[in-house]
């Protein structure tokens, strides 16, 4: 799990910083903004609209909230990625490494569909798997009373979607982890069935998916109604 969380309000570090040793990083998000980018914090809110015959459950904000549980939290990974040139051998930047929910609570919100998007500077989707129209990653929460950690992608759904919601056909380079136990990422609290931590990891390999974060203008979390027959 992505470790060192540093404050929010913490600035970048340039990207001519590093060199051939990894380095791991963490910034956390209160909401959907990336405060250490954007100069400003969006006020939080929650609705519910429908699309198409299912409920869409939309949260951003300061303080992330989503229909099924009023208060997550999300914290950005990042790690070096080195990119030397001709002219410089230290150059690279701090990839995404991936993108933690915090305070989940896993029984409000058992059975649904969990997506996250990157949002860059100026408001463009960011493509998240090995295609460009992958500007989404879902997995659908255990529809159970006891939840367990799990890092079984199969288990869990996890796919890549478009913008629009449509299925993306793509070799999966993206991994999950989901944590009912140990401590949290955002704040180290335990946690539990109702303090949960949902990572999305953009490529554990960074051989295909590699996001600079300073690109990153905010993130949004979903959830989405997964009805069953």
């Amino acid at each position: 799990m992505p470790k060192g969380l540093q404050s929010p309000l913490s600035g970048r570090v340039d990207s001519g910083f590093g060199g051939g040793r990894r380095t791991h990083r963490n910034k956390i998000l209160v909401g959907a903004i990336l405060a250490g980018v954007v100069p400003f914090v969006l006020s939080t809110f929650a609705a519910s609209v429908t699309v198409g015959t299912g409920a869409l459950e939309f949260g951003q904000g300061s303080q992330r909230a989503v229909a099924c549980d009023p208060t997550v939290y999300a914290a950005i990974g990042e790690e070096w990625h080195s990119s030397p040139t001709p002219t410089d051998a230290s150059a690279g930047f701090f990839r995404v490494r991936g993108i933690t929910i915090s305070n989940l609570d896993l029984i409000s919100c058992k059975g649904k569909k969990l997506r996250v998007r990157l949002i860059d500077t100026v408001g463009a989707e960011l493509a998240v798997g090995p295609t460009t129209d992958a500007h989404v990653i879902q997995i659908v929460l255990p529809n159970v009373d006891a939840p367990v950690s799990t890092s079984d992608s199969g288990a869990l759904a996890l796919t890549y979607l478009t913008g629009e919601g449509a299925a993306v056909s793509s070799a999966m380079a993206s991994a999950v982890s989901l944590n009912v136990s140990g401590t949290s990422i955002y704040d180290g609290s335990d946690l539990s069935t109702t303090n949960a931590d949902v990572t999305f990891y953009l490529d554990p390999t960074a051989t295909v998916v590699n996001i600079n974060g300073q690109t990153i203008g905010r993130t949004t979390v979903e959830t989405v109604n997964n009805p069953t027959r």
